[in-house]
């Protein structure tokens, strides 16, 4: 049997949860999948699946097997429908890594939308605190917030963003509102660290030149919704981007502080490829570009 057949074969194992399911997918019998499967096994020399009498479960390497399996299925699809010269319509596996707060508040919000325009189409979104290796996890897309670190990579600007330094009311009304840079070390501050960047340096800048400006951190965290609850309560000045504090902005729950200063974090799709960028990322890329909450 060919590689593609037996990654067919796998991925309806793990489909069904069952050697005698994926058999009646594939018109065999339940006694003939087991019979592959030990072969793929041994030619892998890893074991894909735990069997017992009852149960069936994936080992790690059957993931990772899975997963890179149904980017290949899919890939083979659109290079078949292309040579057809059908228009590759989203099919397969999309997998996304975002950051955690602009992935939960607006990338999963616009994937969700996306995966109702294509049923064919399996996503998964997986957010994480740093930026992980799209070619090494085996992900098509990764969205990043701020500093593009990995020249490697392809990237398409999908908006502008900046952050801005701003603070509860009441902390401002206690201990007063800073009028410069150097006010700053007069105050506390909340530190937001994010995607393995340098800890406690705002990278500011005004129209007419730049900062990198070390602060001290009286309270610190990896989390953003953290972060700005700490600000809301009081704690502190805090770096953050205008897209998560738009709302509390208008709702005079936080105030912005030195409005001249801001520290650019624009939003940008990276990906592995640009060479015959499949339809299912292209599509997306497009689709989160166009997209309401994207073009605020």
């Amino acid at each position: 049997m060919s590689r593609y057949n037996d990654l067919e074969l796998f991925a309806s194992i793990a489909r069904t949860n069952s050697l005698v399911g994926a058999g009646r997918e594939l018109g065999i019998t339940g006694a003939a999948v087991s019979k592959r499967l030990m072969a793929l096994e041994q030619r892998l020399a890893v074991r894909l699946v735990q069997r017992t009498t009852r149960t069936l479960r994936i080992t790690p390497e059957g993931e990772r097997y899975l997963q890179e399996g149904k980017r290949l299925l899919a890939e083979l699809q659109e290079l078949e429908q292309t040579l057809r010269g059908v228009t590759a319509k989203p099919t397969g596996l999309l997998r996304i890594n975002a950051s955690l707060g602009f992935g939960r508040a607006i990338v999963s919000t616009i994937l969700a939308e996306f995966a109702a325009l294509y049923p064919e189409l399996e996503v998964q979104l997986h957010l994480s605190d740093r930026a992980l290796n799209l070619v090494e996890e085996g992900y098509d897309i990764g969205i990043r917030v701020g500093e593009l670190r990995d020249a490697r990579l392809h990237a398409r600007k999908l908006r502008s963003n900046r952050r801005l330094i701003c603070a509860a009311p009441g902390y401002l009304d206690k201990h007063g509102t800073p009028a410069n840079l150097a006010d700053l070390a007069k105050h506390s501050v909340i530190v937001l660290h994010e995607n393995d960047q340098r800890f406690g340096t705002w990278h500011l800048q005004n129209e007419a030149r730049y900062e990198n400006l070390k602060v001290r951190a009286r309270m610190s965290t990896n989390d953003g919704e953290a972060a700005l609850s700490w600000a809301l309560a009081g704690f502190g000045l805090l770096l953050r981007s205008e897209w998560s504090i738009q709302a509390l902005l208008q709702e005079e729950k936080l105030r912005v502080v030195l409005p001249d200063w801001y520290e650019t974090a624009d939003v940008y799709a990276v990906y592995p490829t640009q060479d015959q960028l499949s339809a299912k990322t292209r599509a997306f890329i497009d689709f989160m570009a166009a997209h309401p909450m994207t073009t605020i």
